[in-house]
């Protein structure tokens, strides 16, 4: 295939996706859990940003707009999701209790506890989470001749826990 039809094509997949903007649901609301961090410069000294944490949309149960059929009860359901614009308009992300997948915070510590993961089944595992800079927007870090520090508090963990932080 040409790079120029292979570049047209992803162009149209992309706009095809931008255009396919999934519904919010109505059944449980979604509250971010706040947790300030500081952004700190030598000149400037540390600012609090009034950051807030998101449960990745893989804990979230997507089901019909106008009902409650699951839109992915074991992949995609074929009817309400044959293709991304069709899923998008048919199905809706409902929001969480966070304390009820392991994640609160208190001031600005962070705590993820282990949990039954309710999509995958009885696996344990840690939720994951992302850094808002608002109820929209992911928080974006920029750490090109930055430091990035934090604390993880291990005492508690049980043996061969895995953790890891992306950015």
């Amino acid at each position: 295939m040409a790079a120029s039809k292979r570049l047209a094509l992803s162009l149209a997949s992309l706009l095809a996706s931008l255009a396919a903007a999934q519904q919010v649901g109505q059944l449980t609301p979604e509250v971010h859990p706040l947790l300030p961090t500081w952004e700190c410069t030598l000149r400037g000294g540390c600012v609090q940003k009034n950051t807030s944490v998101v449960l990745d949309a893989d804990y979230r149960w997507t089901h019909a707009v106008n009902g409650t059929d699951n839109c992915k009860p074991a992949g995609l359901n074929a009817t309400l999701c044959p293709d991304v614009p069709t899923c998008a308009a048919n199905c809706a992300l409902e929001g969480v209790d966070y304390a009820s997948y392991g994640v609160s915070t208190n001031g600005s510590a962070l705590t993820l506890t282990l949990f039954v993961n309710k999509t995958t089944g009885p696996s344990m595992s840690s939720p994951r989470v992302y850094l808002l800079a608002n109820d929209t927007t992911y928080d974006l870090l920029s750490l090109v001749g930055r430091e990035l520090a934090f604390d993880v508090d291990v005492s508690q963990l049980p043996c061969g826990t895995n953790g890891a932080l992306f950015y």
